[in-house]
């Protein structure tokens, strides 16, 4: 009411600077409004100029393969249509996707019972915490059949979809025992051992469900594998290697036959089969790279076997007798997951490339007929801008040769030398793979900026020796030191600017960079690093107690003297009073891997010191940011960062 009185007075009056007053229209909001549960401490706020120009970047979407559904002939994907994944069904190649949960939570997997087809199970947890949950999926809501606090994993299905096998540490919290229970009636949950550690896993079911295969890790480097009778919880060592070998990915074929992978007898993990008397026998020519994975077709005669060659995914159809390659379907080179065979013998799968975002495949070896069933956006962009990666090789320190992707900038867009984003994956037991970059592209796109995804030692899919290299705390700097190899070499690089390198990691990647900015602090004009450990006995004595076992075999045990001192030596934390360039911290408040406090105290130490931290907190996700609003806040004030600390 007052404001139309003020004009008329105005008008009245004849006073124009009354009348300026009265309709001036209120200020324009110029910054991004923060998420509710995003904590930004110590950084900007973000302009609506920034989202404006990002934007298109922001919206490409992914989807991965789950499963088949029997009875339909339909397709589960996990894809995103609001905030975060949820599971959806596509009936045919090119269908409408078909959304079938509706959690604020993601819920980034599930599959439907085989055979039968009459359950749909999803899996999620809460604010990224990995307390994973079980749910049956009923009109569009869950219905929890786990107890909603303890951690469940790896829902194995008999073969006719009568049951599921799992892992839980519902006992105490820590130690990974095995169940059984029928989705249909939450009530038939059964405990059929208890066990100590938690690396169990049931691998797969025999036919006729009366047996299971049982996977214990123990280390990237060995697992062990035993036979559990379902009915009795008598459990019986398979493998009895005195060295360290790895077994993965066994399943039983229609026939009995036990088909698995390992490393046993070579550096790189072999397809074969489990032989009682003889152990693992490897089927067809040794393999030259990592078989990741393999599917048995539904009348066993057939493998789908997915190869990892330098980082690029080869797709093979063998029979399962010999090992002799049948067909390699024509697929455009980058990154495959998720392989599953339909009943009816056609092959799902994921696959993404640099100019492709994830999306979910069918291949039909009786046709040799590939079909994209999902067809992923981009934002309105043209995929075919983002550029193929490069493949470096570098000699480290010691002579060892490790490699990398380079994403060169359009040299005509951006002439000159570009700035360089050094990328280190976490893991370490992890390999950095040419797939879809997404907001990154952005960087690369349109701000000409270089990105260097590097594979130290340490890595997946370069051999067991190759990975073995960076166990302990006495080698663990190794690792650091082969990013200083690689910069050595990147910077005599005509094309980049050798006084522009930044670094940046996520959860190991994210210790990486730290020690790079303490080994090495005249090296970096800035640095970022992503919920980071940057103390090694800090990090382990809080570190879920369910993984701190499995941890020490990587890093060392903190509980040893000798080997606490040179964790403590080796330990960013210690010599914060080297980060010389601004540094920006994200974590999220829920993780169980790399608790909250290791972003606390290094934040701490760096601002104690006077130097640059920003830090950006999400109360509500875990070991890195899973809904898109924050990773949308997370890119952004990224990128602000960088504006300022590298590009300026």
């Amino acid at each position: 009411m007052k404001k139309p009185a003020m004009m008329m007075a105005a008008l009245l009056l004849g006073s124009s600077a009354l009348a300026q007053q009265a309709v001036a229209p209120p200020a324009a909001e110029t910054f991004v409004p923060t998420p509710a549960a995003i904590v930004s401490d110590g950084i900007p706020r973000v302009p609506l100029s920034l989202r404006d120009a990002t934007q298109p970047y922001m919206e490409f979407r992914s989807a991965g393969f789950l499963g088949w559904h029997p009875a339909k002939r339909s397709m589960l994907v996990a894809t995103r249509f609001g905030n975060s994944n949820q599971i959806h069904e596509v009936i045919a190649p090119g269908a409408a996707r078909t959304q079938l949960t509706f959690e604020p939570e993601p819920v980034p997997n599930g599959g439907v019972s085989p055979g039968r087809g009459d359950v749909t199970l999803a899996i999620k947890d809460v604010g990224g915490n990995e307390n994973f949950q079980f749910y049956r999926v009923e009109n569009g809501q869950l219905v929890l059949l786990t107890d909603g606090k303890s951690r469940h994993q790896g829902a194995t299905w008999a073969k006719d979809g009568s049951f599921i096998a799992y892992s839980s540490n519902a006992r105490n919290g820590r130690d990974s025992d095995l169940y059984v229970m029928d989705p249909r009636d939450p009530a038939t949950a059964r405990r059929v051992i208890e066990l100590e550690g938690g690396g169990w896993s049931v691998a797969d079911i025999a036919p006729g469900g009366k047996m299971a295969v049982v996977s214990r890790y123990i280390s990237v480097q060995r697992v062990e594998l035993y036979r559990l009778d379902l009915a009795s919880g008598v459990m019986t060592p398979m493998t009895a290697d005195t060295e360290a070998v790895a077994y993965a990915g066994a399943k039983f074929a229609p026939d009995g036959r036990l088909f698995l992978t390992s490393d046993k007898g070579s550096d790189f993990k072999q397809l074969g089969t489990w032989v009682d008397g003889q152990g693992f026998v490897r089927l067809g020519p040794p393999a030259k790279w990592d078989v990741q994975s393999f599917e048995i077709a539904p009348d066993g005669k057939t493998l789908a076997v997915n190869s990892n060659e330098a980082g690029v995914s080869r797709l093979r159809i063998v029979d399962s007798a010999t090992g002799k390659v049948l067909a390699e379907p024509a697929l455009p080179a980058g990154v495959i997951g998720g392989l599953e065979y339909s009943p009816w013998g056609v092959l799902g799968f994921s696959h993404t490339s640099a100019k492709s975002p994830s999306d979910a495949w069918s291949y039909d070896p009786a046709s040799g007929a590939l079909a994209r069933w999902t067809r992923s956006e981009t934002g309105g962009l043209n995929p075919e801008r983002n550029v193929e990666p490069e493949f470096v090789r570098v000699k480290s320190f010691d002579g060892l040769e490790v490699t990398g992707f380079l994403y060169r900038p359009d040299p005509a867009k951006w002439p000159g030398k570009r700035p360089v984003i050094i990328s280190i994956h976490g893991g370490p037991e992890a390999q950095f793979r040419p797939g879809f970059l997404g907001r990154t592209n952005y960087l690369i796109n349109e701000r000409g900026v270089a990105i260097f995804y590097p594979n130290v030692r340490g890595s997946t899919g370069f051999g067991k020796r190759f990975v073995s290299l960076d166990n302990g705390p006495f080698l663990r700097e190794n690792s650091v030191k082969d990013i200083a190899a690689y910069v050595a070499t990147l910077k005599k690089d005509a094309g980049l600017d050798p006084e522009r390198f930044a670094v940046t990691g996520g959860s190991y990647g994210g210790y990486m960079t730290y020690g790079a900015l303490t080994l090495y602090p005249k090296m970096w004009r800035t640095g970022l690093a992503v919920v980071a450990i940057s103390d090694f006995v800090t990090f382990l004595e809080n570190t879920a107690d369910y993984r701190r076992d499995l941890r020490r075999p990587e890093y060392g045990d903190e509980r040893d003297p000798k080997q606490r001192a040179k964790l403590k030596e080796i330990s960013p934390l210690g010599r914060a009073d080297r980060i010389a360039v601004p540094l920006k911290v994200v974590t999220g408040a829920n993780d169980p891997r790399v608790p909250a406090s290791e972003a606390d105290q290094i934040v701490a130490a760096v601002r104690g010191r006077g130097g640059t931290a920003w830090h950006l907190l999400a109360k509500n996700e875990g070991h890195g940011f899973a809904k898109k609003e924050n990773q949308d806040y997370q890119f952004w004030t990224s990128l602000m960062f960088w504006d300022q600390t590298l590009l300026d």
